[in-house]
């Protein structure tokens, strides 16, 4: 029986989904609250919880709490530093504890919510894990003071070093952190926070945290894990998607080496349970499935551009989106008028780690191990899959072969693990999906279309500007509830009035945005950087036509848009400053530059690519510019900003599924092709923080590298390219 069931709220599992995907979330409770089930279980702990966030062993060693999930992107060593700049403990005597749901949830959710999406892991928690450093420090210095009978204001700290100066006494944190942990914490709202200029651990290029055990072999990831007694699973689920299961013939594979059973799943998928997950592969290609494909297989890629496009003449529904003025009637009279249509296609997440989960079941509890970016979510799947109370549910979390959104509120593969693991109480079972069950059961990237038309005056000013994205909607297959009207703002990310997130920059002074929703049967879902990376195609990309139809560089016509917008005109200036824009290239070098804001950070790039005579593209460099606010990590910014232009590239040259008899066509990376180290430009980053703001790291660069790349081959060729991936278009 878990000993925290008492303390677990009431609170409904319809509830606890809705609360564990929303975007927003914080501290619910004060740091005083007893040891959690695992810090008192886990050797690595042996010290005292001075408070949720910090555990102080006797030789001082520091363990930081976490709660978000660690993808690769840094987001542990960032926290942990946040953690111990205000801890002010010794940097070299760290280490880290992955907070479950279980225990999250039990003490009312004293870590804040945990999802890891939207670049969002340190900007939303910033403030309240500073606090938990903070609030253990003044509760260690307070222990010493008390000791040695002196005013705590005398005392002072560093690495874990406690000083009092008069008597030259000292002490350590590990001394008294017993003392400390007895004390009734101070109300972390009534503690100061460091000065950004102050800071000696964060905002400096320290060395992650999670690199040696990845270099030495030694990482734990979900697909590695082994249990006593655990059985292995593969799955199949109807190729069309909104199809059914309708029979399985189990007795084909009775008798195959390690076969346990054929088990259906839900209403469109089979497993096959094995000794090994090979086994369990090999009986399934063998086992007859009869499928109920359903209305989908009418649908293909052509029936669904077909649907795109008529969401781009459309008129008389309820468009998202916002106007300023007359666009229609500006550009209807301006002196010259450019029109255009771009196109995006669906897009696969293709992780590394395909989909996994390993669950165990039984009539009093339910236990899952899995790679998620949001254990709130796993914990609320695995519960109302079990049919368990949240008291009874537990997740433990690894660190992800790659998420990128696929492995946030989309808890599908836990659903499928712990569905599987009811069928066999009391054994692990480990669910493994094969690359091509990833490749065609993904929630994709939306596929949309976009219509622009400006018109520009006779001295080549920008008077009217009109964009029209068609295209599905992600709220409307994951969220519908916050659809209002039919109008789904999501989809117009990167072109929003209001600042914050993700603010359209421009000023244009007659200007409407619309976005016409059209969806399909294809499941859809976020997809790292989400919306705003189509979006920053047809944005970028067509101001580059506009600014080519005045006659003006592309630089300077869009500094004239941004006057009223500082720091996108900021990163904007910088990446231009570091690419050395309006100096000489190499002979058949040109340049594009592109800017864009997304997940509350603002982004700008320059590419130099060049286009040979037959038509084969090279890009050489890639300069983005960053403005997230504060730098936690330099360091680990640059990696970020490395990684998404190999992402943003992969999907410029490459990207593209395609639909046909309701299925998708692609199944494996021969033809879904990832680039190739070969092809990996050299990147340059630029930092420009303006310490004002608390902006994301790991999605807002990618939507400026395809726009970057397509207007330098727009420079290199004299033609716009309007439809990606670059695969599929002849540049000369």
């Amino acid at each position: 029986m878990n000993k925290f069931s008492s303390k677990i709220p009431s609170l409904s599992r319809r509830k606890f989904i809705i609360d564990s995907a929303a975007v927003g979330g914080g501290l619910a409770v004060g740091f005083n609250l007893p040891i959690g089930r695992a810090a008192d279980a886990k050797n690595t702990l042996r010290g005292n919880e001075v408070n949720a966030w910090v555990v102080v062993k006797p030789d001082s060693s520091c363990v930081i709490r976490v709660a978000r999930s660690e993808m690769g992107q840094g987001t542990h060593t960032g926290l942990v530093q946040l953690v111990a700049e205000e801890l002010e403990c010794d940097w070299k005597k760290l280490s880290i504890d992955q907070v479950t749901a279980g225990e999250n949830l039990a003490r009312k959710r004293v870590w804040g919510e945990m999802g890891t999406g939207g670049s969002r892991g340190i900007r939303i928690s910033q403030d309240y894990v500073r606090r938990g450093g903070a609030v253990a420090r003044v509760m260690l210095l307070q222990a010493a003071a008390e000791q040695w009978k002196v005013p705590v204001e005398e005392l002072s700290v560093a690495k874990g070093v406690i000083t009092h100066a008069t008597s030259k006494r000292s002490t350590t944190y590990g001394k008294v952190a017993a003392a400390a942990a007895k004390l009734t914490p101070p109300d972390p709202k009534s503690i100061k926070l460091k000065d950004p200029k102050d800071w000696k651990i964060a905002g400096k290029p320290v060395l992650r945290l999670d690199t040696a055990d990845k270099l030495n072999g030694s990482k734990l990831y979900s697909i590695d894990l082994k249990l006593p007694g655990m059985l292995h699973a593969a799955i199949r689920q109807c190729p069309v998607f909104g199809g059914k299961l309708s029979s399985f013939d189990e007795a084909k594979i009775a008798g195959m080496p390690g076969v346990k059973r054929a088990v259906k799943v839900n209403d469109s998928a089979v497993a096959v349970v094995a000794d090994t997950w090979w086994r369990a592969k090999k009986a399934l290609d063998a086992l007859p499935i009869v499928w109920d494909e359903g209305a989908g297989t009418a649908e293909s890629s052509a029936t669904i551009a077909e649907r795109l496009k008529g969401g781009l003449t459309a008129s008389d529904e309820p468009f998202a989106g916002w106007q300023v003025g007359d666009a229609l009637k500006a550009i209807g009279g301006a002196a010259k008028k450019i029109d255009a249509v771009y196109s995006t296609p669906f897009l696969a997440h293709a992780t590394m780690e395909p989909m996994n989960c390993t669950a165990r079941v039984s009539a009093e509890r339910v236990e899952v191990w899995g790679p998620t970016q949001n254990a709130e979510a796993s914990l609320a799947a695995a519960s109302e899959e079990s049919g368990l109370p949240l008291g009874k549910a537990e997740v433990y979390k690894l660190d992800l072969g790659g998420g990128f959104g696929r492995r946030g509120g989309t808890q599908d593969y836990t659903r499928q693990a712990v569905a599987i693991a009811k069928q066999f109480p009391g054994v692990p079972i480990k669910l493994v999906w094969s690359r091509e069950e990833d490749m065609q059961h993904d929630f994709y990237r939306p596929i949309s279309m976009c219509k622009l038309s400006a018109g520009l005056d006779e001295t080549g000013k920008l008077q009217g500007l009109h964009i029209r994205i068609s295209g599905q909607s992600i709220n409307a297959f994951l969220n519908p509830a916050v659809i209002k009207e039919g109008r789904d703002m999501r989809q117009v990310q990167g072109m929003y009035k209001d600042p914050g997130d993700a603010q359209f920059a421009y000023t244009v002074p007659n200007l409407l945005i619309e976005y016409a929703m059209r969806n399909s049967h294809v499941p859809v879902g976020p997809w790292r950087g989400v919306n705003t990376n189509q979006n920053g195609v047809y944005l970028e990309c067509f101001i580059e036509e506009v600014a080519r139809a005045a006659g003006t560089d592309s630089l300077e016509f869009r500094r004239a848009l941004l006057h009223d917008h500082p720091k996108h005109l900021g990163v904007l200036n910088a990446a231009a400053e570091k690419a050395d824009w309006g100096k000489p290239l190499p002979p058949g070098v040109h340049r594009g530059i592109a800017q864009f804001m997304g997940y509350g950070s603002y982004s700008a790039a320059v590419a130099e690519v060049s286009v040979s005579a037959k038509g084969e593209l090279k890009v050489h460099r890639m300069v983005l510019a960053l403005n997230c606010g504060h730098a936690v990590n330099p360091q680990q910014i640059a990696m970020q900003v490395e990684g998404s232009v190999a992402f943003g590239l992969t999907a410029t040259l490459y990207g593209e599924l395609t639909v046909g008899n309701g299925r998708i066509q692609q199944s494996n990376f021969h033809d879904y092709a990832i680039m190739r180290l070969a092809e990996m430009p050299k990147v340059e980053t630029v930092i420009v923080p303006t310490y004002d703001f608390w902006g994301g790291v790991g999605e807002p660069t990618i939507c400026v590298v395809a726009p970057a790349v397509l207007n330098a081959i727009f420079a290199a060729t004299g033609k716009p390219v309007r439809s990606l991936p670059l695969k599929n278009v002849k540049l000369v």
